[in-house]
């Protein structure tokens, strides 16, 4: 898993008692007991040159923006949860008030860097074995990609044991938290039996709470020819096995895996079961997918790179009325105000990896539709983890400003999976914090590639650096 990260040394932490503490020492959390900077303690990071809250009208922030920037700005951690986030001028009053006199466990000077929430990656599939680096380079070389490729990754996982299946999910996993993720949704769909997709949602719900049951995500060589036999399975026996461990239902709604009747007789199904709908659709041409997910009221629908009229019309119509501070280019609120629609995530790490087309994410943007960006973190069509690249890419290559790809990144992918406590830094959410090495969001964008996350809280943990 390589070398943990060299602690930045322009980031000073003071404890309470006005010591200075050493990252990875059990004064700074680390250790048993709350210590300053876990969930149970206290956290004030002070000097702040930028922050990205994604709360319009919050304190400090300009009219009209809707990603709630502050400049000279302190965030207050407390319990796990965000205290109090607004501009130093106000924070003497405010943040004493919050912590009722008492001093924070840990003051965190960040030397003038930006500061956003935490990541939400609502489109991952991280139980996997084996990897698609020749399939990869042969794409390179010209060969398409294809649905179909899905497969040699289902007999490498079949294979595995669950110990590896675990590793290699820990392995990704913070490969994400190390990248600034700190929320993260893990589908099934590389079992494709009753037992190897019960088995994969399981081992993704230990992980965490936003597990995917995508047992339809291609029909399984077994079942070559009988893809209505598989779907009664899909619908049956393996949604039996699978609902009590998750959390959505997802179908690969596409030429060459489920057709539109297949795909919502999935959908209902999990529905029926008390599953939230997700859809893959419109990756590798026009069809039905977006619009069948819009009519069943899904929380998103994945992919969006073949759009009509009709689907972005659907798409901006799903929210059902806009406010007066609204996400950039959306139709939506960006926290618990929104009224549920459904979210176009968009993952730009495909296209990178498959030479598609990329999505217009401008023609969605300005139709008053909510995107979401996600990695889609895969062996075969996207085996990044990095949200950092997605938010690079989305900027490049889909005419999204920075703050629209930032606030897609976090808020965006908040509201694709329904969550109202992650994605934004207004008091009362997870602590989830990422600190940049850098003066602004834009380095984010500006220096693709580069290792710019210096620090990350995960419920007001600090997990990076240790």
């Amino acid at each position: 898993m390589g070398h943990p990260p060299v602690p930045n040394p322009g980031i000073r932490v003071v404890s309470a008692a006005g010591s200075p503490v050493t990252p990875g020492s059990a004064s700074s959390g680390r250790g048993p007991g709350p210590g300053p900077g876990s969930g149970g303690g206290s956290t004030l990071l002070t000097g702040i040159g930028e922050l990205t809250t994604n709360v319009p009208g919050g304190p400090g922030t300009g009219d009209g923006d809707p990603t709630g920037l502050v400049t000279d700005a302190v965030v207050l951690l407390d319990g796990g949860r965000v205290a109090w986030a607004g501009p130093a001028r106000e924070a003497r009053d405010a943040v004493a008030h919050a912590l009722d006199g008492r001093a924070p466990d840990a003051t965190v000077d960040v030397g003038g860097r930006a500061v956003i929430p935490g990541f939400v990656d609502s489109h991952t599939h991280l139980v996997f074995a084996g990897d698609r680096a020749a399939e990869f380079e042969a794409r390179m070389a010209g060969r398409p990609y294809e649905a179909g490729g899905i497969r040699s990754t289902v007999a490498a996982t079949r294979a595995a044991p669950d110990d590896v299946l675990r590793a290699g999910l820990a392995r990704h996993l913070g490969e994400a938290a190390r990248q600034g993720t700190t929320t993260v949704e893990v589908k099934s769909g590389y079992g494709l039996t009753v037992a190897d997709e019960e088995r994969a949602v399981r081992l993704a719900r230990e992980a965490t709470p936003e597990v995917t049951f995508l047992g339809a995500h291609v029909v399984p060589a077994e079942y070559a020819g009988r893809a209505d036999a598989y779907v009664d399975l899909v619908c049956g026996d393996m949604l039996a096995a699978c609902a009590p461990h998750a959390r959505w239902v997802d179908v690969f709604c596409e030429t060459g895996a489920f057709t539109p009747e297949q795909s919502r007789r999935v959908l209902e199904a999990g529905a029926a079961a008390g599953l939230g709908v997700r859809v893959h659709a419109n990756q590798l041409g026009p069809g039905e997918g977006v619009r069948l997910a819009v009519g069943l009221g899904a929380a998103a629908v994945d992919h969006c790179t073949y759009l009509i009229d009709a689907d972005v019309a659907a798409l901006a119509g799903s929210w059902s009325r806009a406010a007066p501070d609204t996400a950039p280019g959306t139709g939506a609120t960006s926290g618990a105000e929104a009224v549920a629609g459904t979210v176009a995530t968009l993952l730009p790490g495909v296209e990178f990896s498959t030479r598609q087309p990329y999505p217009d994410a401008r023609r969605l943007l300005d139709a008053g539709a909510v995107v979401a960006l996600a990695s889609d973190c895969n062996p075969g069509s996207s085996y990044t983890s990095s949200m950092p690249l997605c938010v690079a890419l989305a900027v490049r290559e889909m005419r999204m400003t920075v703050a629209e790809a930032v606030w897609s990144a976090t808020a965006g992918g908040a509201l694709a999976l329904r969550r109202d406590d992650v994605g934004h830094l207004a008091p009362g959410a997870r602590a989830d914090v990422v600190l940049l090495d850098a003066p602004s969001r834009v380095h984010l964008a500006y220096r693709p590639g580069v290792p710019l996350v210096a620090a990350v809280w995960k419920d007001g943990v600090r997990l990076l650096p240790r």
